[in-house]
């Protein structure tokens, strides 16, 4: 059974690569619900893997895979119209790209194996890098390019931290399973020194997938060329699979009582991520890579919050839930943007509360929940990782996240300002013409936006117990 959520999408996308482009599209939405389908059955039943020494079923596991088939799904309808409306070359790598896609990060949040993990966040690099490359330009050459390349000497860091554990655990005569469970289990017996290594390594090595500072420079790039619905994507749902390699591992980190260890390094990514947010969003001429920069400052969010502990991880959790449906539903509004006014540049937008209205309402409300409205579940998620940095007695941090988190905001407002109430005017290019705000096209954006709001207000019990299991295995929780 477990196995099955990720080997649908992937016979379906190698399917969709020989099939015609229609049928591949029917394939999108197809794979989707029954993909949502069958991680809802896993959330109710939670069976054991048939390969239980390399996939499990874990809270957070289950969490990011809920999280991914929910958007993969709303995406799918999305990505219907949308192949329509674009000019898109070779569809069928395209949609065969987007399901294999799904499918490694689907095996990504099943992995317990710490190698099986290493294997499925290298198998999306490899799944993505044909969509970042869909138009074929010359900047879609080199964005796919510094994609494959940084993230695989990230990737490659990884690997190394992955050896210094299992040589950890030769130092310290441990005979245990290399399963991220089972090394929990023997976590104090592992030798610390090497242990502290192999973190450091993943950290960084995941961290760059992750789009954390100073290894986030593919991220901007990447998500300006990629078409919108897999900028959602790779925004929404890859950083997410990048952050749980993290998470677990920072679980052996607490577990062998190095949390502080752990916990200091990953806020210090955290505020290095969130200031280089800040210094480029002031100045971001492009409403995609303005979105890119967003995504840049919620993982430094998640990742300072997670490094605070205690109720800091829970409001890392809240923010990583919210950010994944929040920024997915701008990377759809945005690829309306693109096909209603046929430019990236902000300078050649304006007027979208009249042009667009529909895509005007999702862009807008999707800014007032990613830049942390109260009461919207972003702001939630930050008050609560306020809260824990001061119990904890980390003011100066503290300070350093509030200041940047309002640079950030007034940079972000001045431009979706810009976008959506300045004066345009069509003269200067024959491409730009009014686009037919389709159903299908808006109210998944709608959708996303609707369920991040009743999650702040309503939460099932199912829900807030998964997230309680998981970030109470590194110290966190109300």
């Amino acid at each position: 059974m477990v196995e099955i959520v990720f080997l649908t999408p992937f016979i379906t996308g190698i399917l969709a690569f020989f099939l015609p482009k229609a049928v591949g599209r029917s394939f999108l939405v197809g794979t989707g619900t029954v993909h949502l389908c069958l991680s809802l059955l896993l959330w109710k039943n939670r069976p054991e893997a048939f390969f239980s020494n390399y996939f499990a079923v874990t809270p957070e596991g289950l969490l990011s895979l809920l999280v991914i088939s929910l958007l993969f799904f709303l995406i799918s309808i999305y990505t219907m119209s949308y192949l329509k409306e674009s000019s898109i070359k070779s569809e069928n790598i395209f949609t065969g790209s987007m399901l294999l896609f799904l499918s490694t990060m689907t095996m990504v949040t099943l992995s317990d194996h710490i190698m099986v993990m290493w294997i499925a966040i290298e198998a999306t690099t490899l799944a993505s890098a044909p969509l970042i490359f869909t138009y074929r330009t010359p900047a879609a050459l080199e964005a796919t390019w510094k994609y494959v390349l940084i993230c695989s000497v990230g990737i490659a860091m990884a690997l190394l931290g992955s050896v210094f554990i299992t040589l950890a655990m030769d130092i310290g005569n441990v005979n245990a399973p290399l399963s991220f469970s089972a090394l929990t289990e023997v976590a104090k017996e592992i030798n610390p020194t090497w242990l502290k290594a192999g973190f450091v390594f993943i950290l960084v090595g995941y961290g760059t997938k992750m789009g954390l500072a100073p290894m986030h420079t593919w991220l901007p790039d990447a998500h300006s060329e990629a078409p919108s619905p897999a900028s959602a994507l790779l925004s929404g749902v890859l950083l997410n699979c990048a952050y749980l390699g993290i998470f677990k591992t920072n679980k052996i980190m607490h577990a062998a009582g190095l949390g502080d260890f752990s916990g200091t390094i990953l806020m210090v990514f955290g505020l290095m991520s969130i200031i280089a947010a800040a210094t480029f969003i002031l100045k971001q001429n492009e409403y995609k890579r303005m979105l890119a920069y967003s995504s840049i400052e919620n993982m430094g969010i998640i990742a300072f919050g997670t490094g605070i502990g205690g109720i800091g991880v829970y409001g890392a959790v809240i923010c990583l839930i919210h950010h994944s449906l929040i920024k997915s539903s701008l990377f759809l509004s945005s690829g309306n943007i693109l096909l209603g006014y046929g430019d990236r540049f902000i300078k050649n937008t304006g007027d979208m509360v009249r042009r667009m209205p529909k895509t005007f309402i999702a862009f807008f409300g999707g800014f007032a929940g990613i830049s942390g409205f109260p009461p919207l579940g972003i702001f939630i998620g930050e008050m609560f990782i306020i809260v824990g940095a001061f119990r904890t007695g980390h003011y100066v941090a503290a300070g350093i996240f509030i200041f940047s988190l309002c640079v950030i905001f007034a940079g972000f407002a001045n431009q979706v300002m810009k976008i959506s109430f300045d004066d345009y005017s069509n003269e200067d290019s024959d491409e730009k013409t009014t686009f037919k705000e389709k159903a299908s096209m808006v109210w998944p954006q709608f959708i996303l936006l609707l369920t991040s709001l009743i999650l702040c207000f309503y939460m099932p019990d199912t829900l807030y117990q998964t997230i309680i299991d998981a970030v109470n295995a590194i110290g966190g929780g109300l």
